[in-house]
């Protein structure tokens, strides 16, 4: 039996481009989509969220924005979602409510976007006057829990790895030189900045990398940038500062998500689909934290779903699915791979979940808890 579901989108935020509807990509519903978007008024929306529009309209390309691309991905992956939720297992019907939905999104207008995208191809109807959008401000979705100095640690020690490995870097270091050169900033700002992200919205958009009077940026750059990212990622993963940063820093996010499991598994009324419009920066360390090193660093519009499933026999045996766009990486977690080689279901026992959560989390850190695992200075 279906039960719930917990959706993680990665906003495709890059430069903002108007929409066209005879530009490509499209989408079938993409026009419906820009003018339903138009008529926002009754949707309740936390804060500053009620400011920020509701779909890519500027006439300029502006930095950090949703553009048209990302538009359509997520609108495609809302068409994925309500194939197999909607469709066939009827997680809503027609006269669905707005209680049966938690919609949360951080205040940029690109996650913004790309969640209202999503749930316009996924809800069976779209109204506006059943969406709540609820306001975070952390992009790590700590909500209340954010105090954790030992998270900040970690990640201070993770970014003095990473700005070491680009330092010793002779061929990165030389790119760096040259592009800093043809855009006309110091070497030390380019290098700081790690323009990996800049580019791949180039990259992935198939536009030319930017040319000045002095050069252009081109393809020989973006090559070494990559090659380098992926020998981060090596590295990060040997070094393990990354892996006790992330388990910090997605502790109060997970546990929301395992406390909420828990009550609908207790036959208590909860909501059936969760939204969280999100970054890589909080999909990055979700999936680290949960063990599944396989995971490239999230792409564009990336998802990672949570299913709650009940067994139709024993109706009080419950199990939890992860899917990481549309992949089956349950069993890639570090608290279910063993459950997988004793057992031939298909799914993991949610309290392997739950005991991850609640105990499994901190015994890295010689911890009990969470608190004490923030402030647990290391031997």
């Amino acid at each position: 039996m279906w039960y719930s579901t917990s959706v993680f989108p990665y906003a495709f935020g890059i430069f903002h481009i108007l929409i066209y509807l005879s530009r490509k990509p499209s989408h079938p519903q993409l026009e419906a989509f820009i003018k339903h978007m138009s008529k926002g008024s009754a949707a309740q929306m936390d804060g500053s969220l009620s400011s920020l529009p509701r779909y890519p309209s500027h006439s300029l390309c502006e930095m950090g924005e949703l553009t048209q691309t990302g538009v359509v991905q997520h609108l495609r992956n809302g068409q994925l979602l309500r194939e197999i939720y909607i469709n066939k297992h009827k997680l809503l019907v027609s006269d669905w409510t707005a209680k049966q939905l938690y919609l949360e999104t951080t205040g940029k207008s690109r996650t913004l976007q790309s969640a209202l995208a999503l749930l316009y191809t996924f809800l069976p109807d779209f109204d506006w006057k059943k969406i709540n959008m609820r306001h975070q401000w952390s992009t790590i979705f700590c909500s209340g829990s954010c105090d954790c100095p030992m998270r900040n640690h970690y990640l201070e020690e993770e970014q003095r790895r990473q700005y070491s490995l680009r330092v010793k870097n002779s061929d990165l270091e030389k790119i760096y030189v040259d592009m800093a050169k043809i855009v006309g900033i110091p070497t030390r700002q380019l290098r700081a900045s790690n323009p990996i992200d800049s580019l791949l919205c180039y990259f992935c958009h198939n536009v030319s990398f930017p040319c000045t009077k002095t050069g252009c940026i081109g393809m020989e750059h973006f090559k070494v940038i990559k090659r380098h990212q992926l020998e981060d990622e090596r590295e990060r993963q040997e070094k393990k500062l990354y892996f006790l940063y992330a388990l910090l820093a997605t502790h109060p996010l997970l546990n929301q998500t395992v406390n909420r499991l828990q009550r609908i598994a207790e036959g208590k009324k909860e909501e059936v689909f969760v939204l969280y419009s999100a970054h890589d920066v909080t999909l990055s360390p979700v999936l680290s934290a949960l063990g599944i090193t396989e995971a490239r660093f999230p792409r564009f519009a990336a998802r990672l779903v949570f299913e709650l499933w009940q067994d139709g026999k024993r109706p009080k045996e419950h199990f939890i699915r992860i899917l990481y766009n549309g992949a089956d990486v349950t069993f890639q977690t570090s608290f279910c791979k063993d459950y997988y080689k004793r057992s031939s279901k298909p799914m993991c026992p949610l309290e392997k979940f739950v005991t991850f959560v609640k105990r499994d989390m901190f015994l890295v850190f010689n911890s009990t808890s969470y608190y004490d695992a923030c402030r647990r200075r290391p031997l």
